[in-house]
């Protein structure tokens, strides 16, 4: 994911037998405070540990973060990824880790995906059963190929395409560049109305792409939100080749947590970042503070206060002002007010445990699969099933409905019960004769992240014009410039990065946030391998004027 806005290729820097730096000798062992261990917290702290520095990490809840696993009493296998659940393979540098860790994969059942059996695309109360997308109706067929028109007159999409393929960086900045002056304040809905290809098409056309899209499914969610936030997507791959993780999505990060590198600088072997902490994260983290001795000074929940050299934030931003006492003074105005105006996507999901799958099931009067990866409009939305690993005789998860926004904001006063039985109703009108409840073991798993106090919800998606709040966001990481009182607090997640909502963002930001803290304390990148700041100048985000 060669991310437009700053291309470094961050897959590069990790493959590289150099490693990726190294601090003076006599600032090894110095502790670095990691609030958050979710996928970027974790990264961080991972690297910062090889490097020769003690992370000390701080969770108030799960090791994970939003990378969220849940399990089914009693039995073993089928899981419910309640957070990220689908990998796009141009992330690579999520893959890095995922495959350090030995993480297991398998390609994800997406709506019209080659992996995926079937799909079912009822919009009307009219369903429309497809293997590819060649055997929908040719009304879908207007519609996908209007997308990829408007992409191109739009967004120059095949030309960004293609310098990302061939790897070059500044022509891929230069398309960039040019693109989001213009579009920097039109929405996603905007773009497509707009766009010739489907100005002359109807109004239905634009309403079945809102509401089916093409790749990850529907992207009416999306409409209100900057259309630079989708052509980042298209132009990278993110919603596209998705694979799922076997075991689920927070093997990963836990597995990080107790992953012991060949390679350490100053810990003995066989060091992992469990073994640092004594098996668990300090508490979570209520006030951080720059103290008299001029270090930054982490309170924890228990009211133990220690002061750092450097403190890297990873939790979702909005945490800053909202649930940590954090002295203003550490960050300028112009970053607080960044901070503020980020704008988050709500999100839900509801998964049951089924005795084995069903779906792959066949119709005796059709030959159709009995239910498929589903998109509609009703509340349900999106339905996916996946396999269990106990193969077609062992249980099951049914991703029952995954929602955004307003169709998640409908579930959010129902309990899970109420849920099931409104989603079950919806699924039987586009499976008439199915009985899936009669499939249905144990109790449902939901959540809604717009619900969950350490999150607040799912993740970024930023409204046009707010492209230079997310600039300096991103950038903080560069603090060379910054006065004494701005530098050692370093910010990292998916909701920093230019990708938000896709794990890469939250690797590359905190590979962006190491090579702070090492500047920081005096150390610098491994020669021959550059890091982000170092090739900042060259790749840097596009400053608009204010």
């Amino acid at each position: 994911m060669l991310v437009p806005d700053f291309p470094f290729p961050y897959d590069e820097h990790l493959a590289s037998p150099a490693g990726l730096g190294g601090v003076p000798p006599e600032r090894r062992g110095t502790e670095v405070a990691v609030v958050g261990a979710g996928m970027s917290g974790l990264v961080t702290a991972y690297e910062l540990m090889k490097l020769g520095l003690r992370p000390v990490v701080h969770e108030a809840g799960e090791i994970g973060g939003r990378l969220r696993t849940a399990t089914f009493p009693g039995v073993d296998g089928p899981v419910a990824d309640l957070g990220g659940m689908r990998f796009p393979r141009s992330g690579r540098a999520f893959w890095h880790y995922a495959d350090l860790v030995g993480a297991r994969s398998a390609p994800f059942p997406n709506p019209l995906a080659p992996q995926t059996p079937s799909t079912v695309v009822e919009l009307g109360a009219r369903a429309h059963h497809a293997v590819t997308a060649d055997d929908l109706p040719p009304f879908f067929g207007e519609v996908s190929a209007a997308w990829a028109d408007a992409l191109e007159e739009g967004a120059r999409h095949s030309e960004v395409v293609d310098a990302v393929r061939r790897r070059d960086l500044r022509g891929i900045k230069q398309l960039w560049d040019e693109t989001v002056p213009r579009l920097d304040e039109q929405t996603f809905y905007e773009f497509v109305a707009r766009s010739r290809a489907f100005s002359r098409l109807s109004y239905a056309h634009r309403e079945t792409f809102g509401q089916v899209g093409f790749g990850t499914g529907g992207w009416d969610t999306d409409f209100p939100n900057s259309v630079l936030e989708v052509l980042r997507v298209v132009h990278t791959g993110a919603d596209d080749a998705h694979r799922r993780i076997l075991g689920g999505a927070q093997s990963v990060p836990l597995g990080l947590w107790r992953h012991r590198p060949d390679r350490l600088a100053h810990h003995p072997r066989g060091t992992s970042l469990e073994s640092l902490h004594g098996g668990s994260p300090r508490p979570g983290v209520v006030r951080i503070r720059r103290g008299d001795d001029g270090r930054l000074h982490v309170l924890d929940r228990w009211g133990t206060e220690r002061g750092y050299d450097a403190v890297v934030v990873t939790c979702q931003s909005w945490l800053l002002s909202a649930g940590i006492d954090t002295d203003e003074s550490l960050l300028s105005h112009d970053l607080w007010m960044a901070l503020e105006r980020s704008h988050y996507m709500q999100a839900s999901k509801t998964f049951v445990l089924v005795d084995r799958p069903f779906w792959h099931d066949r119709d005796p009067v059709t030959g159709r699969h009995v239910m498929s990866t589903t998109l509609t409009d009703r509340m349900t939305r999106a339905t996916y099933p996946l396999d269990g690993p106990a193969g077609p005789d062992g249980p099951a998860t049914l991703c029952l409905s995954y929602t955004w926004n307003d169709d998640s904001l409908k579930w959010l006063a129902l309990d899970v019960g109420e849920r099931v039985r409104l989603m079950l109703h919806s699924l039987g009108k586009i499976y008439p004769g199915l009985d899936i409840a009669s499939h249905v073991l144990g109790e449902p798993i939901t959540v809604n992240w717009e619900r969950e106090p350490h999150f607040m919800g799912a993740f970024r998606g930023n409204l046009p014009g707010h492209y230079r709040y997310q600039r300096r966001l991103f950038t903080h990481f560069v603090q060379d410039d910054l006065p004494p009182q701005h530098r050692g607090i370093f910010l990292a997640g998916d909701d920093i990065s230019f990708t938000p909502g896709w794990a890469e963002g939250a690797v590359t930001t905190a590979l962006n946030a190491v090579w702070g803290v090492v500047r920081q304390l005096g150390g610098s990148s491994a020669p021959g391998n550059p890091g982000p700041g170092d090739r900042f100048a060259e790749l840097a985000p596009l400053r608009l004027p204010d």
